[in-house]
């Protein structure tokens, strides 16, 4: 007999989501849904704004990749007025973007994800000095994994432990049968994840020396940047030169050994190990190094197949909302390309139902209508095909690309790991992806910056003229890769100020429901085949929609919560925060 499972909310990430599963009597999964709870309406925000102030108003769509939306929003409305930013403005915008992708992949797993790999409460029964020992097997230089300082961090933890509240490591799954790190390993991820309160102070600082602050930079405007004295001052470039090599560091000798660690020590692992279910990727060019030369590639692969890569055909990036609780007014199209995409809410609602409750009981509960309209998040689709955007469909763009940044950095992990090829399409490759473009960003970034400080030297120009004319009508995008995949913003001006705005994100791509052709979106098909090794602790679950970096807040664009209260698996928020 089939069971409903139901995990809600999913914490540890970015806004509101909720995952149904139907799994059958030998606890596989057959059927998953992905619903976001939670509505916003930022793109109808922006509607008859002035287009300046599109990018300062966009980046309040997220509070965690706030450049991401804010270099979208100004470059989508430079593109529809024509305008070519000077390239110290490019190039200053590419440092800015690497500290936030260093910021955000590194906070990702560690605060966000690495709990889901790592059974913090088995730290207690590991040797410090063997746990020392073996962190020089991963790395020449290990960080904090010193005998004397591991054992500090296990006195810590021991001494959350005896305090009878755990606090940030509360509510987790311990003892779990997929945990697969041995008690060592996990102290050294733990000191790692300590550590890491440090490292993503740094990162932020970076963004803050060219944007005045982060969150929320405010140094981008239209035609350029206005951080004119921090880019010809020798001291700032230093100051974010020292910054990016400290956050490189612990890149290559932290997260890049702890995922060779876990790439290992879950090689076996089904759960983690099996196909990643879609296996369309697409991923846009992002990094510039110099003039018209960028880290990351731009492509699509379709079916897994690496030795093909497609050019993108923006004309085939359109929007669906079958299963969506908007509708489409005025029209017969089920699929609308973003310059005309609509954001209309049309919510009908949860139904009575039943799941499986925390005693592993059948229970009443109010689930999503499955078969009509079940979340605020629409459905991208690029030929009408559902695709799986961010770290992996980079990598994997990059590899079909013979990009030789990319290739190497992948090699090598699947080298030291000793993964296959296809180790990459899953939950674990998804996750390892992450870290593959980080250390590629670490190897290799300081292109740019060397590129900025050359062309400084005869060139100093940091913002171009432009004029807008109320009389005629533009239409502009920005397309680019950022933290958890491609981001894409579509503006159309009119009389002078928004006519349309639509932001087509990564986690929309990736969360969105069924289409009109049933076909299911990235982390729906993710779960497909997953076997749930305990229905009342649906860690399986949990880690494989955290390996997409899920933000919901950027995905949709506020529920009544006055209704019956849901019967379902409380992941609770204290296991989120630190």
């Amino acid at each position: 007999m089939s069971k409903k499972i139901v995990v809600d909310p999913i914490t540890r990430i970015e806004g509101h989501l909720r995952i149904e599963v139907i799994v059958d009597d030998d606890n596989v999964i057959t059927d998953a849904f992905s619903s976001s709870t939670l509505f916003r309406g930022l793109e109808t925000i922006i509607k008859g704004r002035d287009p300046r102030d599109a990018g300062f108003i966009a980046q309040r769509i997220c509070g965690v990749c706030t450049y991401s939306h804010y270099k979208a929003g100004i470059t989508a409305v430079e593109n529809a007025l024509g305008i070519t930013p000077p390239l110290n403005a490019q190039l200053v915008r590419s440092l800015m973007n690497m500290a936030l992708l260093f910021h955000d992949h590194v906070v990702h797993f560690y605060t966000l994800h690495g709990l889901d790999w790592c059974d913090i409460m088995s730290a207690l029964k590991a040797d410090p000095i063997q746990a020392a020992k073996l962190s020089f097997k991963y790395s020449p230089y290990p960080i904090n994994t010193g005998a004397g300082e591991l054992k500090a961090v296990q006195k810590r933890l021991s001494d959350f432990a005896k305090s009878g509240s755990l606090g940030p490591f509360s509510n987790g799954y311990y003892g779990h049968k997929t945990y697969r790190l041995s008690p060592e390993q996990n102290l050294i991820v733990l000191s790692h994840y300590l550590k890491l309160l440090e490292i993503q102070r740094e990162a932020a600082k970076m963004t803050a020396i060219f944007g005045a602050k982060q969150p929320h930079p405010q140094s981008l405007t239209v035609g350029g940047v206005t951080s004119v004295m921090d880019i010809l001052d020798p001291t700032r470039l230093a100051e974010w030169k020292s910054k990016f090599e400290v956050v490189a560091h612990f890149i290559n000798h932290a997260y890049y050994p702890d995922l060779v660690m876990a790439g290992e020590m879950f090689a076996n692992e089904q759960s983690v190990i099996k196909g990643c279910g879609l296996r369309n990727f697409i991923a846009y060019e992002e990094v510039l190094l110099g003039r018209d030369k960028y880290l990351l590639s731009s492509g699509v692969v379709l079916d897994g197949d690496i030795s093909k890569l497609h050019p993108i055909d923006e004309s085939l990036i359109k929007e669906e909302v079958t299963h969506s609780w908007y509708q489409y007014e005025d029209t017969k199209e089920v699929q609308l390309h973003p310059y005309d995409g609509q954001t209309n809410p049309h919510y009908t609602g949860l139904k009575d139902g039943e799941s499986v409750g925390i005693e592993n009981k059948i229970i009443p509960a109010k689930v999503l209508d499955t078969k009509n309209k079940y979340s605020w998040i629409k459905s991208p689709r690029y030929d009408s095909k559902p695709m799986e955007v961010g770290p992996l469909s980079s990598v994997v763009v990059g590899l079909a690309a013979k990009n030789p940044y990319v290739t190497e950095v992948a090699t090598k992990f699947l080298k030291d790991t000793k993964l296959p090829l296809e180790a990459l399409f899953s939950t674990l490759g998804r996750t390892a992806a992450r870290c593959i473009e980080a250390k590629t960003i670490a190897d290799n970034g300081l292109l740019a910056f060397d590129a900025l400080v050359e062309n400084l030297k005869s060139d100093q120009s940091t913002c171009a003229p432009y004029h807008i004319d109320k009389n005629q009508e533009y239409k502009g995008r920005y397309i680019g890769q950022v933290p958890r995949g491609m981001l894409s913003h579509w503006v159309r001006i009119k009389n002078g100020v928004v006519e349309n705005y639509q932001a087509v994100v990564p986690s929309t791509w990736n969360a969105g429901p069924r289409d009109s052709q049933n076909q299911r979106g990235a982390y729906e098909m993710s779960l497909i085949g997953t076997k749930i090794a305990d229905l009342t602790q649906p860690l399986e679950i949990i880690r494989t929609i955290h390996s997409f970096d899920p933000c919901i807040a950027c995905s949709v664009h506020v529920m009544d919560f006055k209704g019956q209260s849901l019967n379902e698996f409380k992941v609770e928020p204290n296991f989120a925060k630190f």
